[in-house]
């Protein structure tokens, strides 16, 4: 079978289970309500509708509240498409499906690039989730406290497109960690300890402790973040280390997925499937 058609078949697997749109609808929801309210929130902060004791003064810049609001889909959402990326190898192993896979495609490297490839597909699919339930909630919002809606500007719009890029690779990144950590349980508590717990306490800590601010910058979300240009949690995270170039954070979040892809082929990929 070729890689087309392999990579064919690994979108029909997703395509035609649950998995895929109950976690896209919790992400559209989720991801709305935190929008609507955090953008009401920030777009009143920015109005001077909230003065937190500053008279009537803007505690925020209003120009930067349209891509905080937007960014929330990936300084929050990233869990989703990472979760849907380890769900594409882990269900194989729990279903036992990767057995009739890889008699079909005796070739497991051309099965392990057709994941990603389709990963690539999905995440995409899950990017445009993340952008219509930012956009759609935080936009009327903006508007309706009379700020700027920055969509008729051409950096919101490159800002929109590099979210798409970033749900793409934390795809790959669950591809990769559905590679290493074969057991779908496991994998899903990893997924979300990481992610809810360890990563943002960690990020915290690099804004407080001067030693590890050079390494919290390459932290996987951290790097989402650069990639992006905006993030939510700059607020509430702050940090006296200058975040990387955009171009510089999507190469580390694509070396993240690059690793523990090529850690699972050379590991959980060749042994034997029960």
């Amino acid at each position: 079978m070729s890689l087309v058609a392999a990579t064919r078949s690994e979108l029909t697997k997703v395509f035609t289970t649950a998995a895929w749109w109950i976690l896209g609808l919790v992400q559209l929801v989720y991801i709305g309500l935190f929008a609507g309210g955090f953008g009401f929130l920030l777009g009143a902060l920015a109005s001077g509708r909230l003065t937190g004791g500053a008279g009537n003064a803007p505690v925020l810049p209003p120009g930067l509240v349209p891509s905080i609001v937007y960014s929330i889909a990936t300084s929050f959402g990233y869990v989703f498409p990472l979760l849907i990326g380890a769900l594409m190898v882990t269900s194989e192993f729990r279903h036992k499906t990767l057995t009739p896979t890889f008699l079909a495609v005796p070739a497991r490297g051309t099965v392990l690039a057709a994941k990603v490839l389709a990963g690539v597909v999905i995440g995409l699919v899950f990017g445009v989730i993340g952008v219509v339930s930012t956009v759609l909630p935080g936009a009327p919002v903006l508007a309706s406290l009379g700020l700027e809606t920055g969509l008729g500007s051409s950096d919101t719009w490159a800002l929109l497109g590099r979210m798409l890029v970033a749900f793409a690779l934390w795809t790959l990144v669950g591809i990769g960690v559905g590679s290493v950590v074969r057991n779908q349980v496991v994998a899903i508590v990893v997924v979300l300890a990481f992610t809810q717990f360890v990563e943002p306490i960690a990020r915290l800590a690099g804004g407080f402790v001067e030693a590890l601010e050079p390494v919290a910058r390459f932290l996987p979300s951290a790097a989402s973040d650069a990639l992006v240009g905006a993030s939510a949690l700059s607020i509430s995270l702050p940090s006296a280390a200058d975040p990387l170039p955009w171009w510089a954070g999507g190469l580390v979040l694509l070396g993240y997925a690059v690793v523990f892809v090529v850690l699972g082929a050379v590991t959980t990929w060749r042994r034997d499937v029960d």
